[in-house]
């Protein structure tokens, strides 16, 4: 079954809506590219809208909380009218925009923030993208930014002690042995093949899909991944609590994260093996993170997933004693 482990909802001091700042510089920095793939490659002639409402449709996957997805849904939006003007079309379309995110994502807080000025009709679509969420060839554009590195579940060869790819005192697999990476590798490969076999049945003729993810280069090993540094304090400081006694050396052996950076031949290879779908513009972006991660940005997008396993009446332990390493 797929787990679930939404970023911090509300507006709180640890919430996604409030440390979400990386993401969005990561966006703004590739939002040149996104216009540009727009303006280039949207094929307006092919889709399929309809004749009454002349309706667009977009999906934003793995929306989370915003405010990072109306960012990027106004800047979808702009594109689509610029490419309207340059056509045969005398008006823009009708916009219906699909904020989706797993059932557990605080949609409420999302939608009580929705732009009061915006200019489309919004829905939410609960549910987990590594699946078919729409009706076939219903979307026009779909998108996904900051989601697609997150897997459906932790490979279970590493949190196995009978394994050759066991991951004993680690959370995740920068630095780990061949066996460990290949797993997640493997891992990622069939999840995000499950994602563009569920789009290329949701896109109509002539739509685009516009990711944003982290990832690493060709020349990188899996092990050399470009976020490794960021957990690398929380990894220490959970081996702290287990050599303290806060948490117990089993439940940290049984806890990897399910995220995975790929690069761009391993992205390419998965989607030509779909062959529903044909690359128009792949990119590395150099790396606009900062080293280290803050206490606010770790809680907002790990609280849920470090409190659920963890959970033995001593979740504030767990969250608090990570204070001291992370600030």
């Amino acid at each position: 079954m797929e787990e679930s482990f939404p970023m911090t909802g509300g507006d709180g001091p640890y919430s996604y809506a409030k440390n979400s700042n990386r993401q969005k510089e990561a966006a703004e920095s590739a939002k040149a590219m996104l216009v540009a793939a727009i303006t280039e490659n949207l094929e307006i002639n092919k889709h399929n809208i309809c004749p009454i409402s002349n309706s667009f449709r977009i999906a934003d996957f793995g929306c989370s909380t915003g405010p990072n997805t109306f960012i990027a849904i106004d800047t979808i939006i702009e594109a689509v009218c610029k490419t309207y003007h340059e056509s045969t079309f005398v008006h823009n379309p009708e916009f219906h925009v699909f904020f989706s995110d797993h059932v557990s994502n605080d949609f409420n807080f999302l939608f009580t923030n929705l732009p009061k000025d915006r200019s489309y009709f919004a829905a939410g679509v609960p549910g987990s993208f590594h699946n078919k969420l729409f009706p076939r060839a219903s979307l026009n554009l779909a998108y996904s930014s900051h989601a697609l590195q997150w897997l459906s579940k932790t490979p279970m060869e590493v949190t196995n002690p009978s394994s050759p790819a066991f991951n004993k005192g680690k959370i995740f697999y920068a630095k780990a042995v061949e066996q460990v990476c290949e797993a997640y590798k493997r891992q990622h490969e069939e999840d995000l093949a499950s994602f563009f076999g569920a789009r290329s049945e949701e896109l109509a003729p002539g739509g685009l899909v516009a990711i944003l993810m982290s990832g690493r280069e060709d020349e990188s090993s899996p092990s050399q991944v470009s976020l490794g540094p960021l957990f690398e304090p929380l990894e220490s400081t959970l081996i702290e609590m287990a050599n303290e006694g806060i948490i117990s050396q089993e439940k940290l052996d049984s806890f990897n994260l399910p995220i995975f950076s790929p690069s761009p031949k391993e992205i390419k290879k998965i989607i030509q093996k779909n062959g529903c779908f044909e690359i128009v513009r792949l990119e590395v972006q150099p790396r606009t993170l900062h080293p280290m991660i803050t206490l606010q940005q770790c809680r907002a997008g790990f609280e849920n997933i470090i409190t659920k396993h963890f959970d033995d009446n001593n979740n504030n332990n767990v969250i608090i004693d990570v204070t001291p390493v992370l600030l």
